[in-house]
């Protein structure tokens, strides 16, 4: 006689098995099966998972639509990638750095009809994510991006509120990753005086926290659930070209200096953060402040061009993502 509670374990296991294959019978869903890592073109239910290769560190996704792949990355190192399918001529998937800001492991659309968007990772609260679902082989969805339902399953689990998504129209490493597009502002920012600084975290009390260093406009942006609750003056950026993107690492330095991976550049090669900072003049108590609030997977976005007051770059890019629920 086996004991009750193991009964009941198995009973929901095979319950929930079947109610996985049932929906992806009812509704199309491309289920997918693991193959090898060096694969070198995979098939649309074939996927690449392999975490043990970096088993720690902060995860994070490049979806590059002109392939139809998804890379994973954790700690800088691949560990996974998948075929996609992204929006539709019409209803294109945009492109630009994300955090994700909700999952759900069951979920369906208050946009299209009830839709089913099995682990669902949101990107925009317009009705953007990344989910299981059908994969043509083409751009088919209304601008989620689509991955396999078993590869769905292995990637909510090795994610967060705040992992860092980027998707772009091209592919490469986290080295230097081809250009996403450029931000663009399309309204001029308020005003601060130089040396100023606000901070107002009560506008936003919890979420994946972003940060944003224009040179163009010498201010330093704190964001949090996609709400700007500081900025900053910052003298010495004068050296910057181009736009980078970088994601928080785990250790930290006796200084309180953070790590940080490159994972997208647009202009030329990353400054070194570290050293960036030891030349430029903020404010000690918005440093530290800011400081406070990153955590592994934190996005540092730093530009030479000017940011907007609603943090969106334009028809090409959004950098990131505003907390207005639909």
């Amino acid at each position: 006689m086996y004991p009750r509670h193991l009964f009941t374990i198995t009973k929901r296991a095979i319950l929930s098995l079947f109610v996985l294959v049932s929906l992806t019978r009812a509704i199309g869903m491309t289920s997918g099966h693991q193959v090898g890592p060096f694969t070198p073109h995979l098939k649309q239910d074939e996927y690449v998972w392999r975490p043990e290769v970096s088993p720690a560190g902060p995860v994070v996704i490049l979806v590059s639509l002109d392939k139809q792949k998804l890379y994973v990355y954790r700690n800088g190192v691949k560990i996974g990638r998948c075929p996609i399918s992204s929006g539709k001529p019409g209803h294109r998937t945009p492109t630009g750095v994300f955090t994700i800001l909700q999952k759900n492991v069951v979920h369906h659309s208050s946009v299209y009809h009830g839709a089913s968007m099995p682990f669902m990772e949101r990107l925009t609260w317009g009705g953007v994510a990344i989910h299981a679902g059908n994969l043509p082989g083409y751009p088919e969805s209304h601008g989620c991006v689509h991955v396999p339902l078993d590869f769905a399953k292995q990637l909510y689990a090795i994610t967060s509120n705040g992992t860092t998504v980027i998707v772009t129209e091209h592919i490469s490493g986290t080295a230097s990753t081809a250009a996403p597009g450029l931000l663009f502002a399309i309204a001029p920012s308020e005003a601060i005086p130089p040396g100023g600084t606000i901070w107002q975290p009560e506008k936003a009390i919890a979420g994946p926290v972003s940060i944003v260093v224009s040179s163009a406009d010498g201010v330093a942006y704190v964001y949090r659930n996609g709400i700007e609750i500081g900025r900053a003056s910052v003298e010495g950026l004068q050296g910057v070209k181009g736009s980078y993107v970088y994601s928080a690492l785990a250790d930290v330095d006796s200084q309180g200096r953070r790590s940080w991976l490159s994972i997208a550049s647009v202009g030329g090669n990353p400054p070194n953060i570290k050293a960036l900072i030891k030349q430029v003049n903020l404010d000690q108590q918005f440093l530290a402040n800011a400081r406070a609030l990153i955590t592994p997977g934190t996005s540092l976005i730093l530009t030479d061009k000017p940011v907007s007051i609603t943090t969106h770059g334009g028809p090409r890019l959004s950098i990131l993502t505003t907390a207005e629920a639909p």
